[in-house]
């Protein structure tokens, strides 16, 4: 099948993007939605929810973003939330914290060197004592206070 027919064949239905009715493919992906919608470089886009719940940021990436008929998005600044890494505070968007990602924070220097083997460890924040370990290649998703412990030994 054409990538053309593929794309002719999604169902299409009506969603709004910061107000404005737009037509999308369903499913689509989140980088579509970022150019149909027009989002600026900078701006996040999230999912209209109901309740007392935080709106979820879209990712601008090729990940598949399945949609609601006459759904509503809003694109705004991004969210940020406050971690601690071997002590040091940092801010990060909310959503999957990857252990790269976490290496880097504490140990942008080094965290390159196939030399150095990193251990990661996390807990969920203050008032939690259960200490988790995270893979590499692992991620988790990255929470309001979450404490990261980083350590390295070179290799040998």
């Amino acid at each position: 099948m054409s990538e053309t027919h593929e794309h002719e064949s999604k169902h299409k239905l009506r969603i709004h993007i910061d107000q404005k009715p737009h037509e999308s493919p369903n499913p689509t992906t989140g980088e579509a939605m970022y150019v149909l919608g027009n989002v600026q470089p900078g701006l996040v886009l999230y999912r209209e929810v109901r309740g007392d719940h935080e709106d979820p940021p879209i990712p601008r990436g090729p990940e598949t973003v399945h949609l609601r008929e006459e759904e509503h998005f809003h694109s705004g600044s991004p969210r940020l939330i406050t971690i601690y890494v071997n002590t040091d505070k940092h801010q990060v968007e909310p959503g999957k914290l990857t252990f790269q990602q976490v290496v880097n924070l504490a140990y942008p220097d080094k965290a390159g060197d196939s030399n150095i083997l990193f251990k990661v460890s996390y807990r969920l924040g203050r008032g939690h004592s259960e200490l988790k370990t995270l893979a590499e290649g692992g991620d988790v998703e990255a929470q309001e206070g979450m404490i990261f412990n980083v350590s390295y030994e070179n290799r040998s």
